[in-house]
This record gives C-alpha cells, sequence and structure tokens, in this order.
C-alpha cells in the first residue's frame, strides 16, 4: 500500500518541475518565432534602416508603412506568382492525397508479396534527397515535356508519394475489414466502397497529408525553378528578382514578400492543426 501510495505521489510533478517545464516552452516558442517576428518588423522599415538596426521596432524615421509592400508586389509580379504556387499546391495536394491513400489501402489489405516490397520502395523513397536526382530529373522532365505547370504535379506526386503512403497504410490498418465487407454484400465494388466507406474514414490522416505537402510545395524553391522557373514563376522563386544592380538585394521588400507568403501557409495550418497530431500518431503507431 505504501509502495503504491509512495508510485502516485512520484508521478505527480512537483510546481517546480511543471514550472520548469512551462518555461521550457515558452523559450523554445520564442526561438521558433523569434525570426518570424523579425521579418515582419523589418518588413515595415527602410532598408538601409534594416541592415543599421535590424533588430529595433520602427521609429518614425525607419517607419515607411506599406512601401516595402507595395513595391514588392510589383517588382515580383506577386498577384501571378501566387496564382501560380495557388495552383500547384493545390492540384499537387489533391492527387497526391488520392493516389497515396488509394496506394496505401491497396497495400494494406492484399497480402501478397508483392505489396511488401512496393511498400519498403515507398518507405525508401523518403530517405533518397531531392539534390541526388535532381539533374537526371530535369532531363528527363524536358524528355517527356513536364517542364511546365501541369506536368510538375506529376514530379510532385512522385516526391510526395513516399511519406504519404506509409502514414495511410499505418493508418488503413485502425479501420476495421468487417465494414469493407459489409459494403460488399450491399453490392458495393471494392472501388466504391473505398470512396463511399474507407476515403471518408480516412479523414484525419488525409488531412495531415496535405498540409504536410502543402507546407512544403507552397515553400518549395528548387523545383520549381529547375522546372518552370524562367517562364512560371511561383512565389519564392519571384523573390530573387528582387535583386537590383551588382546583385544587391532590396532587403525591404523582401521581407514584406516574404510576410505575404507565409501568410497563407500559415493560415491553413491553423486551421487544420487540431488533425496533425491523431493522423501522424495514428498512422505511425498502428502501423
Amino acid at each position: 500500500m505504501n509502495s503504491l501510495q509512495s508510485s502516485k505521489q512520484s508521478s505527480k510533478k512537483s510546481p517546480v518541475g511543471k514550472l520548469l517545464v512551462f518555461a521550457v516552452l515558452v523559450v523554445a516558442t520564442l526561438v521558433f518565432i523569434a525570426p518570424i517576428l523579425l521579418i515582419l518588423l523589418n518588413s515595415f522599415k527602410g532598408k538601409l534602416f534594416i541592415s543599421d538596426v535590424p533588430f529595433a521596432f520602427p521609429a518614425s524615421d525607419s517607419f515607411v508603412g506599406l512601401d516595402n509592400y507595395v513595391h514588392g508586389v510589383a517588382a515580383t509580379g506577386f498577384p501571378t506568382a501566387f496564382c501560380w504556387s495557388l495552383f500547384i499546391t493545390v492540384f499537387s495536394v489533391a492527387i497526391i492525397v488520392l493516389f497515396s491513400s488509394m496506394t496505401g489501402w491497396y497495400i494494406t489489405r492484399q497480402n501478397r508479396g508483392f505489396n511488401t516490397v512496393l511498400y519498403f520502395a515507398f518507405v525508401f523513397a523518403m530517405i533518397v534527397p531531392f539534390q541526388m536526382v535532381m539533374f537526371p530529373l530535369t532531363k528527363v522532365a524536358n524528355i517527356f515535356h513536364l517542364d511546365n505547370p501541369v506536368g510538375i504535379l506529376a514530379i510532385y506526386l512522385g516526391f510526395g508519394a513516399g511519406q504519404s503512403v506509409f502514414l495511410f497504410c499505418g493508418f488503413v490498418k485502425s479501420v476495421p475489414i468487417a465494414v469493407e465487407e459489409a459494403a460488399t454484400i450491399d453490392g458495393c465494388t471494392p472501388i466504391s466502397a473505398f470512396f463511399n466507406i474507407v476515403l471518408p474514414m480516412l479523414s484525419p490522416i488525409a488531412i495531415t497529408v496535405a498540409i504536410i505537402n502543402a507546407m512544403w510545395i507552397w515553400n518549395d524553391f528548387l523545383l520549381p525553378f529547375l522546372l518552370i522557373g524562367s517562364e512560371y514563376r511561383t512565389i519564392p522563386v519571384a523573390v530573387q528578382y528582387l535583386r537590383t544592380g551588382y546583385g544587391s538585394i532590396d532587403m525591404g521588400n523582401m521581407m514584406a514578400i516574404i510576410v505575404l507568403a507565409i501568410l497563407p501557409i500559415i493560415a491553413f495550418y491553423f486551421s487544420c492543426q487540431k488533425y496533425i497530431i491523431e493522423g501522424v500518431t495514428a498512422g505511425s503507431v498502428k502501423g
């Protein structure tokens, strides 16, 4: 009895321990948020003051209002870049979620040796860095005419499928197979059972996969720059065109464009964040 009480008391954290954990979390939060706040502050200052006093709040002599935003939008063609980024991100994420969910469901439900090999092939694809294959990929994309906003969707599907299939396979195992069997008895084909029964039950992991891939594709610079950057500028590619003569950069305009670039993805993240822990936990533990 005494040992049970002592174990219960030891399991409870002391107020000092809770305060210490809270302090560590606050410091970690500030460390991660500080760069974003610094960019936001400097986006309202003149470019000369950004280099001289980067950590100071905008004052009467350094505050330029929305001038950096106006000039940055004009210099980068931000509305057009925003539309291309939105198009590529939305449709890439949509096809990644669709095909990865179907693949994960098929691999999990069909107990075949080939499916095991296919599963580990997707897992292996997670550790292959893009820099290893970017030059042959660029050549192949040019040969098959994939160096355009539509063709790049297939390339994003290839790079995003590894992690997405891994997460879906783990989550599908938590879906009772009896539900699908009941749908089959009622006359559903396997495909209709997937779209009508299984896919709605996969919504937590589907939203998680969508968030992970949306944040990656929206902020991706290298792949759009190599394939479509010269003609169809996404936001990360458009930022580099803020360079003026002799390679100098107007830091005020750049800070303003960075703020505009991260606002949509932050809004998307906060609107769906409640599904992240649930989806990732289920997809990793149950897999």
